[in-house]
């Protein structure tokens, strides 16, 4: 009889460890995409802050280098504060000679109440010699009837009582004169202490230009991006450098629009960057954005074309680091890095609860 042919152990055995090693293998991922889901499209930001002068001039001296921490309030540099303090000298003289000026209007005042008295007791005398000249017009009136006075002396007692009339209009008028100019007196104090007023502001507005030549951190963090040099002429608004809160970085871990649903907010990330090898960053989700990376573009896309073919949109998802551990603070804004989240914590709002207002509960 012919002899069966003999089975060979080492393909045999080959051949086992692998389909073993393919079901181990399996299982992995199974397990993996049951309780984690992750993205390398994911990059480190950061709420950079732009540093630009409040007012212009040229730059005297620097006192920050490249890539310097620096803490809130930090002098970064020194505008040369000459002409501002010329400026300031200026506009505290002007100040000063108007607020002298609505004094001058206060004294004109005063003296016009004085005048305006002296014309009003003017008034009341002027109108005591009327009333007299009157009362002697009656009485000399009533003496020619009787033939007792000539009638010369009537008519100069007539004249006298209507020069008195006369003297009593004069007064009166001069008395309104004086109101009047008064009254001009008021309206020239208004506008000279509103003119007095925007002279104190711009005395203001100069010490606040000559406070504004010192040039200060606005928040803790790393110099960037320094393009400040002594001597150089700077003007507001015109970015000098930039301050970036490395303690503050963020991850934007953009997942399909496949993956969110099983993902909450406060469940824990692992963070890996290339940068770093294989260490490893804790952090959690912090918040979802309310549109997709697409809306935000520039020139977003229009799907009402004939031809649409479906594509998974991506869902940027904010992701806070952990503070309190060796890495915390050692990632910079622009690396991108792989995020892994575990998502078999289920205690935070799903992306569906916080897009509908859901009460945020982080667990750590």
């Amino acid at each position: 009889m012919p002899s069966l042919p003999r089975l060979r152990p080492i393909p045999l055995v080959a051949g086992l460890v692998v389909l073993l090693a393919i079901m181990v293998g399996g299982a992995f991922w199974w397990h993996g995409k049951q309780t984690t889901e992750h993205t390398d499209n994911a990059f480190v930001q950061a709420d950079k802050v732009a540093v630009a002068p409040q007012t212009e001039g040229y730059v005297a001296e620097v006192l920050v280098g490249d890539n310097q921490q620096v803490e809130a309030g930090q002098l970064l540099a020194r505008i040369d504060p000459a002409a501002i303090r010329a400026h300031l000298a200026e506009a505290e003289a002007n100040a000063t000679a108007l607020d002298a000026a609505v004094r001058g209007v206060d004294d004109k005042a005063a003296l016009e109440r004085a005048m305006i008295a002296q014309k009003a007791a003017g008034v009341a005398s002027a109108k005591a010699q009327a009333q007299l000249a009157n009362a002697e017009m009656s009485r000399y009136g009533a003496l020619s009837a009787k033939g007792f006075v000539s009638a010369q002396r009537v008519q100069q007692v007539s004249a006298g009582a209507t020069q008195a009339q006369a003297v009593v209009a004069e007064a009166q008028a001069t008395l309104e004169a004086e109101r009047r100019a008064a009254d001009g007196l008021g309206s020239a104090r208004a506008q000279t202490q509103a003119q007095a007023v925007a002279a104190r502001a711009a005395v203001e507005q100069a010490r606040i230009n000559l406070a504004h030549t010192e040039i200060r951190a606005p928040i803790s963090g790393v110099v960037g991006g320094r393009a400040l040099r002594p001597g150089q002429y700077v003007r507001p608004g015109v970015t000098l450098l930039a301050i970036v809160p490395l303690r503050e970085a963020y991850v934007i871990a953009n997942f399909k629009e496949t993956q969110v649903a099983r993902l909450r907010i406060g469940q824990p990330v692992t963070i890996e960057a290339d940068a770093f090898g294989s260490q490893q960053i804790r952090g959690h989700i912090d918040s979802f954005a309310p549109a997709t990376g697409s809306e935000f573009a520039l020139i977003p896309v229009e799907n009402a074309v004939g031809n649409f073919t479906k594509i998974s949109q991506r869902l940027p998802v904010k992701v806070a680091v952990e503070p309190n551990q060796p890495l915390a603070g050692a990632l910079r804004p622009g690396l991108s890095v792989k995020v892994k989240v575990d998502i078999t914590q289920r205690t935070g709002p799903t992306f569906a609860e916080a897009a509908v207002g859901a009460p945020r509960t982080l667990s750590r």
